[in-house]
């Protein structure tokens, strides 16, 4: 999962500080700013603050675009204030490394944001709790007995059932335009939410949409501007006033109702047994075991549930649309991808088996290059500082969050030829693979915070996206060509494309493919 506090200053904010709070909290914020220079201490560049927001009116909807821009200035390491949160901005592969491998110990929790507190019941779950004795034991429980490989393996079933739904649509659809973006997040949240909640939950369509419904408000909310995160004393007054705080307390009742409503009907003793148990029936099974010598109850099993929900639904369907958009933009590189894909399957098959996607090394490429160009979280979630060190020479102090600009990194020259070209055969000879041991491509971090959900959100994106170049050709709607689809980076905690996909989907006739 990835996700960050950071979003643009609602204006009614900056009114209420200015007419408020800014004599009060002045003093606050900047008592003893002159202890580090006292110190020696060579902290990072970074711009000029004002007293008490700090840099905060320096970011707008895209922080991201606005660290990047910072960076080429002030360098791969700088320094922000962001209200009372001293906080680092990391752009480049040397220093992700530093972080990630070099000063993991000292920089491996997490800082104490509010929104990821409320819905995690406070910090029960395992991508925003801070670093502990409890934390490895959650992330152990989460590696090992809910999302192994062997686990997601066994998940195939959720995957073949949505994909056959889809393809049911896509076949049916010619001459018509579908909506492919649509579609891709259905499916995705399809598989996800039966791998998580179960088949019988997640068959109940009411529940289903409604669930999206608030998993799509818990994303919002993250997303949202909270100024308790920032603002010492009146920072939650603040949030009472600009409604924040309500659409808070909001979004985890909603999702609390959702997932406890889930864990009922698990627990209901004329549930039918399944055939395969799904994450809510793994973990029931953890919190009625008398033995275990770690005791789960239902807030940590909905915490959880909510990290593989919410870090799971959007990033896999975000990196499938962004996937999808760019070869649809290059239609030579859309053949190529269909041709390679049919290649490796072979012909006339319903749909590509996960075993078989595994065999098609150019989506590994797409894949890698999607992670590139266009990672689902631009910047990864925080890190927090919990002792002094150095990286990229400067010194670091304890209880400063740290966040690493995935994006910039992507688009780094002296790293990637050209890259603002989508080019997915820059990784046909390259061993840069995205799991954590190569710093230029760390869509899911690296190190001791490296997303557990790595293998999940990854088989479902290559199985998907292999499914839709295998099935169909495609042609875009009357009046439009492919060169013109456009690529709008739009978003917060996940950047999706604006623009959704509007194509016809042609039935591929396999007479006209060569397999000698």
């Amino acid at each position: 999962m990835s996700a960050s506090i950071l979003t643009s200053l609602p204006p009614q904010w900056l009114s209420i500080l200015g007419v408020f709070l800014l004599p009060i909290l002045t003093l606050l914020l900047f008592r003893g700013k002159d202890d580090n220079k006292k110190k020696g201490l060579k902290l990072p560049p970074g711009p000029r603050q004002l007293p008490l927001i700090g840099n905060l009116h320096q970011l707008g909807s895209k922080p991201y675009v606005d660290f990047w821009k910072m960076a080429k200035k002030y360098g791969p390491v700088m320094h922000l204030q962001l209200g009372r949160c001293p906080t680092v901005i990391l752009s480049s592969t040397e220093t992700a490394k530093e972080l990630m491998k070099d000063r993991d110990v000292e920089c491996c929790s997490r800082p104490l944001s509010v929104g990821p507190g409320q819905l995690s019941y406070n910090f029960l779950d395992v991508a925003f709790c801070p670093y502990s004795d409890y934390w490895r034991e959650m992330r152990k429980l989460f590696i090992f007995e809910l999302l192994s490989m062997r686990r997601v393996q066994a998940f195939s079933y959720a995957r073949e059932e949505q994909m056959d739904k889809m393809i049911e649509i896509l076949d049916g659809a010619y001459p018509n335009p579908v909506n492919l973006t649509e579609k891709v997040f259905k499916i995705t949240d399809g598989i996800i939410g039966t791998i998580a909640l179960g088949r019988t939950t997640y068959a109940q369509q009411e529940f289903r949409d409604d669930f999206v419904k608030v998993i799509a408000a818990a994303m919002d909310m993250l997303n949202s501007f909270h100024a308790e995160n920032f603002i010492p004393v009146v920072g939650r007054f603040i949030d009472s006033l600009t409604g924040v705080l309500a659409k808070r307390q909001r979004t985890f009742r909603d999702l609390d109702h959702y997932l406890e409503k889930a864990i009922e009907q698990h627990l209901d003793p004329n549930r039918p047994k399944p055939e395969t148990e799904d994450i809510v029936d793994v973990l029931i099974g953890l919190m009625k075991d008398e033995s275990a010598s770690f005791k789960i109850t239902k807030d940590h099993i909905k915490a959880l549930l909510m990290n593989i929900t919410l870090g799971g639904i959007d990033t896999s369907s975000v990196t499938i649309t962004w996937a999808f958009s760019e070869l649809l933009k290059n239609p030579k590189l859309m053949k190529k991808a269909q041709e390679e894909v049919r290649r490796a399957v072979g012909p006339n098959k319903r749909r590509v088996d996960v075993k078989e996607v595994e065999k098609i090394k150019y989506i590994n490429c797409i894949v890698k290059e999607t992670f590139r160009k266009h990672p689902p979280g631009p910047l990864l979630v925080p890190h927090f500082s919990m002792k002094q060190c150095k990286i990229g020479g400067y010194d670091i102090l304890p209880g400063t969050s740290i966040y690493v600009n995935v994006w910039a990194m992507g688009k780094d020259p002296t790293i990637w030829d050209n890259p603002e070209e989508f080019n997915p055969d820059r990784f046909m000879n390259s061993e840069v693979d995205f799991r954590g041991s190569h710093f230029e491509l760390v869509p899911f971090g690296a190190g001791r915070r490296i997303c557990p959900g790595l293998a999940m959100a990854t088989t479902a994106v290559n199985y998907i996206l292999s499914n839709l170049l295998y099935g169909w050709d495609y042609e875009m709607p009357k009046g439009k060509k492919f060169e013109d689809f456009p690529l709008i980076e739009e978003g917060g905690l996940t950047v999706y494309n604006k623009q959704d996909i509007m194509v016809i989907p042609k039935k591929h006739k396999w007479d006209l493919i060569d397999f000698s």
